[in-house]
């Protein structure tokens, strides 16, 4: 069991994005001093006028001496910072490695140098089954982290697998929520795809279960729920597209590079078109 601890200060990587706002405030409320870097000036800004009690440093986590000045004195760090684009990641191969993969290597690398309690990083059901560069470099991180757990025992290495949170940044659900909306058509890759959900607060949870049960860098992976695409936007057009005279426009585009039809959270689990699947009802009840 790893405790967080009330006297000390931990930094979260990537901390002004989606799971990083509500990570912030749940180690605040544990009595936690919390450090967040990002990227994103405009955002780290104004995540402090939320959120006054944390510290705030801009940087890059690609970049070594940024990572090292953001990890010093803290005792533990979450690793969420990523470039987690599927489809950008094929096309800005370079950039995804950079952030995903040699910006973890940075991370772990501080971790033996700094004398850290625990790292607990954040991956993705694409690197149970890679077929693109984003999952590619998400499995790569994970295998570092088993890596430096080897050679650096006094720390203690954490991997969480999520599948896909519900409007997360870059997320379909914001992108046709929004199309819906304004009568416009909604493009859809393929609608007997299916794709693993949770919700953002099951995926902050998941983070602290993985740090009360889970013995070493081994994926810490939840019993998830799926979605057919289909039945997602089904239960999209119903909720946010109920008052229109029309039906909603849809073009099907066929999977894209870097996907795969159904998904995995484990290697030699069930896939998500296997899992148990929500039902529209339930999905309309979720977004």
């Amino acid at each position: 069991m790893i405790n967080i601890k009330a006297d000390k200060k931990y930094l979260i990587t990537g901390g002004s994005g989606f799971l990083g706002v509500p990570l912030c405030v749940e180690l605040l409320s544990r009595g936690a001093a919390v450090r967040v870097m990002s990227r994103d000036e405009g955002k780290l800004i104004e995540l402090k006028q939320k959120l006054p009690a944390i510290e705030i440093i801009s940087g890059d986590v690609s970049d070594e001496f940024e990572v090292r000045q953001a990890m010093y004195g803290v005792a533990g760090v979450f690793h969420l910072a990523a470039s987690k684009h599927v489809g950008l990641a094929e096309k800005f191969v370079r950039e995804n490695i950079k952030t995903n993969t040699i910006g973890s290597m940075h991370i772990l690398e501080q971790s033996v140098k700094n004398k850290i309690d625990f790292v607990i990083c954040v991956s993705t059901d694409k690197a149970a089954q890679v077929s693109g560069v984003y999952g590619a470099t998400k499995m790569l991180m994970e295998r570092l982290c088993h890596q430096y757990e080897k050679i650096n025992p006094e720390c203690q290495y954490r991997v969480v697998r999520y599948g896909n949170v519900l409007y997360s940044t870059g997320s379909v659900l914001c992108k046709w929520k929004e199309l819906l909306e304004h009568n416009k058509t909604v493009v859809m890759t393929d609608p007997t795809a299916t794709r693993f959900f949770w919700t953002v607060d099951q995926a902050i949870q998941l983070i602290f279960d993985c740090l009360n049960t889970a013995k070493d860098s081994t994926p810490y992976c939840p019993s998830m729920k799926s979605m057919r695409m289909g039945d997602l936007l089904d239960a999209m057009v119903q909720k946010y597209n109920a008052g229109n005279d029309h039906d909603a426009s849809v073009e099907i585009i066929g999977l894209q590079p870097g996907e795969n039809k159904h998904e995995r959270i484990l290697e030699n689990g069930p896939t998500s078109a296997e899992a148990e699947h929500f039902t529209v009802e339930e999905i309309k009840e979720l977004i």
